[in-house]
């Protein structure tokens, strides 16, 4: 098979010094990359974090027929990489591992004079004035001001894209990691999710957990648990199950 694989996290740009991001480096993507790839499927892996490869495989893989490493830095980078792929490869599965941003920052503002916010009311306040916000945008934004406030807007779900706008009909494995939730929570809340990307494989997990256990579904309609070691082998066992089932009917 050839396996496109995406891991690790996204940054948005706040200024070209700045970023907002999450906490995920990636390793969860590599481990899949690296047991795809000892099994004899051509992977390319779109990372944020390529020196992962080398840590965990102990030396760097060199680029070779049938193993590419495309490093990607913000939400911006990764969806262009993404769609070039979709578009113009020939991929048998997608496994979007990535950690992607759900938000962009869209402006950056800081109270006009005479302007304040009541953090108890949550409401913004002005003396004889409508309250005003003042655009900060800068290429560095200056750090003279009391309070700034940034403007976040919605990003699209690259993984609703990989069907609808980029066409991709082989087996597509999502990823959804859950805080505070039980067992059931979580497997209602991943079951609804692959639905609506239209996915055939979710892997779901806690937070909390996430270093321990995750769920791989569904496999034979239900959900299992797996040992965190042994995901990337039980993942890959059923994403080459799904690509039979759907090159052989």
């Amino acid at each position: 098979m050839r396996i496109l694989i995406t891991a690790g996290n996204t940054q948005v740009l706040i200024d070209k010094v700045r970023c907002i991001t999450n906490i995920f480096t990636g390793r969860t993507g590599t481990r899949l990359a690296l047991h795809a790839r000892t099994r004899g499927h051509a992977v390319a892996l779109l990372t944020s974090h390529p020196e992962v490869v080398a840590e965990l495989h102990g030396t760097p893989l060199p680029s070779a027929e049938g193993w590419a490493v495309q490093p990607y830095r913000t939400f911006a980078d990764l969806q262009e990489q993404m769609e070039a792929a979709l578009r113009h490869g020939s991929w048998d599965a997608v496994i979007h591992c990535a950690a992607v941003s759900d938000y962009r920052v869209a402006g950056i503002f800081a109270p006009a004079p005479g302007t304040r916010f009541d953090a108890e009311t949550g409401r913004w306040e002005a003396a004889g004035a409508e309250p005003a916000l003042v655009d900060r945008e800068a290429s560095k934004v200056k750090s003279d001001e009391p309070e700034l406030w940034l403007r976040l807007a919605r990003t699209p779900k690259l993984i609703d894209r990989v069907r609808s706008d980029w066409c991709f009909s082989g087996v597509l494995v999502k990823f959804k990691l859950e805080v505070d939730l039980d067992d059931s929570q979580l497997l209602q809340t991943a079951e609804r999710s692959r639905v609506q990307s239209a996915a055939d494989l979710m892997v779901a997990d806690t937070l909390e957990g996430m270093a321990a256990w995750a769920y791989l579904g569904p496999l034979a309609g239900r959900y299992e648990r797996v040992a965190r070691p042994d995901l990337p082998a039980h993942l890959i066992d059923a994403v080459e199950q799904r690509h039979k089932e759907y090159t052989h009917g």
